[in-house]
């Protein structure tokens, strides 16, 4: 039996929204320190984010197309720069707003993940 992707999901109508696994990477990215808010980083950074996120949902890893689109959706910057560049070719500017909503799903998903049913 082979392990349901992200797309097969989708389908089935139980997606997780590629906007969920990239609020729930950029809180991942801060709660380890990291600096997000109004910097501009390399997708690249983020990557890391982005996999423990999909880890986390037990969903593939979005492609840099999807998660571009993503963050868009969300309201971050993004500015595709020369492939020679970098690797995934696109710097991600997170507004301070996106960062805090970033923080608070974060700390909402593992509120949810500690209570018990009664």
């Amino acid at each position: 039996m082979r392990q349901p992707t992200f797309f097969d999901q989708e389908r089935k109508g139980g997606a997780v929204d590629a906007e969920r696994i990239v609020l729930y990477a950029l809180g991942d990215f801060q709660e380890r320190g990291k600096l997000l808010a109004e910097r501009e980083l390399p997708l690249d950074r983020l990557r890391g984010a982005l996999r423990r996120a999909a880890e986390k949902f037990a969903v593939e890893e979005l492609d840099d197309e999807l998660a571009v689109a993503a963050f868009s959706a969300l309201g971050a910057r993004v500015r595709r720069v020369p492939s020679f560049f970098a690797k995934h070719p696109y710097q991600v500017t997170v507004p301070a707003e996106l960062a805090e909503r970033a923080r608070s799903f974060l700390q909402e998903i593992r509120e949810q993940a500690t209570q018990k049913p009664l």
